[in-house]
């Protein structure tokens, strides 16, 4: 476990002991003990730094594009509502100015590394012995991205990236910045929702859709909102079990999306192990877990969009701020069209009336 030192500054040594004392007697996790004491995850770590944690240089690029070198390990990605894991090797990674991409087929990530602040490497102390980590959070310290070693991985390599990659003073404590504001939300009635339709049906691709919400200055639960109802339907918010547990049992292939400002992590293939563990949903698959919270689902959508290879059917989870929870495909990979078990499978679904968005 982390542990703490006289040698701190007064401040940093009350926070040190403050975190501790709560994991200990709450049996709390890192982000669970941090946010208790009213500050971020990045805070609380980089109160260690000198000691288990390590501060890396902020060459997010050169570093994710060495973590192939520690061979399999465990990817997460997290937002407020759902922890995506997955197991396998770093592949194929590649950037475009601050955009980067993993095109592994265990571990597949969409990277944006102008969200990117500060990254950490830690060695902690655990009852299965030292556990160690690359983290790195965004400029208000939260997560954007953890991988894991497992007992299998490359340790030689992680101490060595970790050497090569570590500041040259290392000082304990993280300045965060307040969050961002929400971007400025339009009217419905200043929206040219003709206009927005159009290019709704004009679409080739999935990956237009970010560029029309840009266009027409839409939110995107304004969009699907605002949208036709045979490309955008609401669905009650908790159908996600349902559908993990049809594609379960069929043995369908599926996507399971989930992301933050920094990073998308995607899981293709079966899920078979659907547990519900209180407010959580949880996949517990080897090589993936997926936990959920189903309470903070504050709307659920089922979202078609044209393609030049047919209709993609998506299920898209949003939480009460419409920042998106998670996203559900049926497998499928470009140039191939959409699983009619996919397809079929979310055409089962009970559409909800409009009045029930009020």
């Amino acid at each position: 476990m982390l542990t703490s030192t006289l040698t701190e500054a007064p401040a940093l040594q009350q926070l040190q002991q403050e975190f501790l004392k709560l994991k200990e007697t709450q049996k709390l996790r890192n982000r669970e003990a941090a946010h208790a004491m009213g500050i971020s995850e990045g805070e609380a770590l980089a109160a260690f730094v000198g000691h288990e944690v390590v501060r890396l240089k902020p060459s997010f690029i050169e570093i994710m594009e060495e973590v192939p070198q520690l061979g399999r390990v465990m990817a997460l990605t997290r937002n407020e509502a759902a922890v995506h894991e997955k197991d396998g090797p770093y592949e194929k990674m590649s950037h475009d100015g601050t955009v980067g991409l993993a095109l592994g087929e265990l571990i597949d990530l969409r990277i944006f590394y102008h969200s990117w602040a500060s990254g950490f490497a830690v060695v902690e102390d655990t009852p299965r012995g030292p556990q160690k980590s690359l983290q790195f959070f965004d400029a208000q310290g939260h997560a954007v991205h953890k991988i894991y070693l497992r007992e299998h991985s490359d340790h030689a390599a992680f101490d060595a990236l970790v050497e090569r990659w570590s500041m040259d003073e290392q000082v304990g404590g993280l300045n965060v910045a307040p969050a961002p504001a929400a971007p400025a939300v339009k009217p419905d009635s200043e929206i040219d929702v003709a206009g927005f339709h159009a290019a709704w049906d004009a679409m080739t691709d999935t990956h237009q859709f970010f560029g029309m919400l840009r266009k027409f200055g839409l939110a995107r639960t304004q969009a699907l909102r605002l949208a036709p109802r045979s490309y955008a339907q609401p669905v009650a918010n908790d159908e996600l079990q349902g559908v993990l547990e049809s594609a379960a049992q069929i043995d369908l292939p599926i996507m399971v999306f989930v992301g933050n400002r920094g990073m998308i992590q995607i899981h293709s293939g079966p899920v078979k192990d659907i547990r519900v563990m209180g407010p959580w949903l949880n996949v517990l698959d080897p090589g993936f877990n997926l936990h959920l919270r189903a309470d903070l689902i504050a709307s659920a959508w089922v979202v078609r969009k044209p393609t030049s290879d047919g209709i993609v059917t998506s299920l898209e989870l949003f939480d009460a701020n419409g920042e998106n929870i998670a996203m559900l495909f049926g497998a499928r990979k470009p140039g191939t069209p959409e699983l009619e078990g996919w397809r079929d499978l979310i055409a089962g679904l009970a559409p909800l009336r409009d009045k029930a968005l009020a």
